[in-house]
């Protein structure tokens, strides 16, 4: 996978971006079609209808955003309307359809990690993208995810960094979509920003956003269009899968986790706690944790699992490893157990 940079104003980026992945772009499109019809019954017709009511909640908590998707619909050549849907699906699917994604911070030896991996339907596996964004207004940052999208999964030269775990729900309110968050979060200059992303911008469905600082700092944080709960380090580490556990959330939010949410975080609370304090740590033994098949399929590395339906089938895509202490992070495309070339980025200190 190549990385594809970014620079200029808003609707530079958005060109930029809308004109080296048109074809990943209308792929995804295609994808999120079947999606919707699989999950939700709505046709790309109807989910366009669907995400409109999100275009003012972004309007009022982040318009710059709205050029940027103005500007990769033109470079793309479809409706602005695509872009904003396709930066919605969450909201629209995820009543219905939730990830995998197995997600853990840890800080030893004086840098801060952040590893995870994203699971989802294996036909966005070509559709995945690698943004090197550095604006007019934005200072650098990277982000892993799908094409057409504004953000995902990444690190800003700050030294902030975030990782997505998707959470089935029916609750959706007021907020920023999930993936407008996430932009809006690695463009903070320090942990504090991203609480003001959770605790007043809001998020307008469940999801559970992992942050971190390359000073040390880590937290969990499970959005929904309240009061956001925070997770707070044990032993260095932060873990997370696909179900809310805060009591301050669950109390509120009703969630409806897959079978392999809870086997994958016992599975991640189970290698981070054998990891001795001064183990040395590095990118090739994070995989490792990434690249875990135990128990499987309900395994951290998922794969192609015929019992599942075949609507509902996710499989691990990438794998991201980060330390934010050097402002580099390291991609596997593919599964990480299999994945034979990674490409890593650094960002200068900002």
């Amino acid at each position: 996978m190549q990385l594809t940079y970014l620079t200029g104003s808003r609707r530079d980026i958005g060109l930029g971006h809308g004109r080296a992945h048109a074809a990943p772009i209308r792929a995804s499109i295609a994808v999120y079609d079947r999606l919707f019809q699989d999950f939700v019954g709505l046709d790309w017709g109807q989910a366009r209808r669907e995400a409109e009511r999100f275009g003012a909640m972004i309007e009022e908590r982040f318009p710059a955003i709205l050029e940027e998707m103005a500007g990769i619909a033109e470079g793309a050549g479809v409706d602005t309307a695509d872009i904003l849907t396709l930066n919605c699906r969450s909201e629209i699917s995820l009543t219905q359809a939730s990830g995998g994604c197995s997600a853990f911070a840890l800080q030893r030896g004086g840098s801060q990690w952040l590893a995870q991996n994203w699971d989802w339907r294996a036909d966005q596996l070509d559709n995945v993208v690698a943004l090197h964004i550095e604006g007019d207004d934005i200072a650098p940052l990277v982000s892993i995810g799908e094409a057409g999208m504004v953000a995902k999964i990444g690190m800003n030269a700050h030294g902030i960094g975030v990782c997505l775990n998707a959470i089935r729900s029916q609750t959706c309110g007021e907020g920023l979509p999930i993936h407008v968050a996430l932009r809006r979060i690695l463009e903070s200059p320090d942990l504090a920003g991203t609480l003001t992303v959770a605790e007043q911008d809001r998020v307008c469905s469940p999801a559970h956003f992992l942050v971190a600082s390359a000073d040390g700092q880590a937290m969990g944080l499970e959005v929904h269009p309240g009061e956001p709960g925070v997770l707070t380090p044990r032993g260095g580490a932060v873990t997370h899968t696909n179900h809310l556990y805060d009591a301050a959330v669950t109390c509120q939010v009703e969630d409806f986790p897959r079978p392999d949410s809870r086997p994958r975080l016992a599975r991640l609370d189970a290698l981070l706690g054998k990891f001795p304090k001064d183990a040395p740590v590095d990118e090739a033994r994070l995989f490792e944790i990434l690249g875990d098949h135990d128990g499987h399929p309900l395994s951290i590395c998922r794969h192609f699992n015929p019992d599942q339906p075949a609507e509902e089938r996710m499989e691990t895509l990438f794998g991201v490893v980060m330390n934010l202490s050097e402002r580099r992070l390291t991609l596997r495309h593919g599964k990480p157990c299999e994945a034979e070339d990674s490409l890593v980025l650094t960002l200068p200190a900002g």
